[in-house]
């Protein structure tokens, strides 16, 4: 790993307004430095998505600074600050008090750089630098792990996780966001202390879910990462009962479910949370609804049931409402795409239609890719919506109630049905105009 022996400011507007709050702290006659991440990344090469800074200052000495200062973390010695258009994150030097909930201290107390260094979570976050002097300050040999590429905690890694049980998933991410290896007595501490994780709570599991796909390098290894060390029996129990479930090699000379979706996962070429556990559930359902019949493995109606796992796990880790009917819908339907060339033409626009079709396609086109490789379908679809062109894919209906209602027929599941039917023979292409469709409905009615 080669790492920057200085560290070069960026010029964008954020990292001048960074330096200038440092030396605005300074010469009030506070220590402040840049803390944490965008030190990690400056050394990379990389430039911070953020800049925090840590100072001496207490909250009390922050707030007549800067009097319209949020403190909403006061009592930890965290403010956020605005200063010229950018804003940041300022924190007192502290040390934290003792733990009870597996997430925050009772309380902390002020100190200094290096005692503040010792209360953070890997060597590599805890990282300080002097934008003015232009220093690197570094109390846990924080600079040499980013050298050899290694995720270490800070001290003791049983003690690390024990204070903050959600940093045992922040170790996978920051090892598969920077491809670096997870030092062994780290490694040993989240194996061990990986059950502790079902304490905390679901949103903060799904938020640092989302955050480890969104940043991996390779997201399938991050999932195989996730498997070996006992993280994923205990966040997504479902998925690690998808090892070792064999599949018909026929079509997935891959391996198992497991290393199928691995594989689709590192084959992502764009990202979204929707799209990402779309694909780490579409074939959930497999493990319960496997026999071996007949000379292989069968999974009938492995994609309702896996349905309705999704939903069950979606609803666990508190996702929102329209996120969880999007990846229910595609893990359900994406057995459709095997006999999209014998649909009828209104339930090919139907399903082009759709709000989620892109993803659809997109998890679709994965699917084969980390299997079979058979793409035929896929070109099918494509060449569809093109013959499309311009026209959507769902156009406004011909046909309304009103027209029903008009017609004589009262509100009920008959006049639905026949609003079906009549979208349908529109779609299809079955009559050039309303007025003929109409026409055609007022006979079917009436007869």
């Amino acid at each position: 790993m080669t790492i920057a022996f200085s560290i070069r400011i960026p010029d964008g507007a954020a990292a001048q307004s960074a330096v200038g709050l440092v030396r605005f702290l300074q010469e009030a006659g506070h220590t402040a430095y840049w803390a944490g991440g965008c030190v990690r990344d400056l050394l990379l090469g990389k430039s911070p998505l953020d800049y925090d800074i840590a100072t001496s200052a207490v909250p009390d000495q922050i707030e007549k600074l800067f009097p319209r200062a949020e403190l909403t973390g006061k009592s930890f010695g965290v403010c956020r600050v605005q200063f010229e258009d950018a804003i940041f994150e300022v924190a007192t030097f502290r040390s934290d008090l003792a733990y009870s909930d597996g997430r925050h201290p009772e309380g902390v107390r002020f100190t200094d750089a290096p005692t503040d260094a010792q209360r953070r979570d890997f060597t590599v976050n805890s990282l300080f630098y002097d934008p003015i002097s232009e220093r690197l300050l570094d109390f846990v040999g924080g600079r040499a792990d980013l050298g050899e590429g290694i995720i270490r905690a800070v001290g003791d890694p049983n003690a690390r996780f024990k204070e903050d049980h959600l940093r045992i998933l922040r170790a996978l991410r920051f090892a598969a966001r920077l491809d670096f290896t997870i030092e062994p007595e780290t490694l040993k501490a989240v194996m061990t202390d990986a059950p502790s994780l079902a304490r905390i709570s679901p949103e903060r599991i799904r938020e640092e879910l989302v955050r480890l796909f969104m940043e991996a390098l390779r997201p399938g290894d991050a999932l195989r990462q996730m498997e070996a060390t006992g993280v994923l029996a205990v966040v997504l129990p479902e998925l690690a009962r998808m090892r070792g479930q064999e599949q018909p090699p026929e079509f997935h000379p891959e391996g198992d479910v497991f290393t199928h979706t691995a594989v689709m996962l590192d084959r992502m070429t764009h990202r979204t949370p929707r799209l990402i556990f779309a694909v780490l559930l579409h074939d959930v359902g497999k493990p319960p609804t496997a026999e071996y019949r007949d000379g292989r493995w069968r999974f009938e109606n492995h994609a309702r049931v896996g349905a309705e796992l999704a939903r069950e796990i979606l609803a666990r880790l508190r996702f929102s409402n329209d996120d969880m009917d999007a990846i229910v819908h595609m893990v359900g339907n994406h057995m459709r795409f095997q006999n999209v060339s014998e649909m009828r033409r209104s339930t090919l626009r139907t399903l082009v239609g759709h709000p989620v079709f892109d993803d659809e396609l997109e998890l679709h086109r994965l699917d084969c890719e980390a299997s079979h490789g058979m793409l035929d379908n896929l070109q099918f679809l494509e060449n569809f919506r093109l013959a499309l062109k311009s026209e959507p894919a769902l156009p406004p209906r011909w046909i309304t109630g009103h027209d029903l209602l008009a017609m004589g027929l009262p509100p009920g599941p008959r006049m639905g049905q026949w609003l079906k039917t009549a979208y349908e023979k529109q779609l299809e292409g079955q009559f050039s105009d309303r007025e003929n469709l109409l026409a055609w409905l007022r006979e079917a009615v009436e007869s």
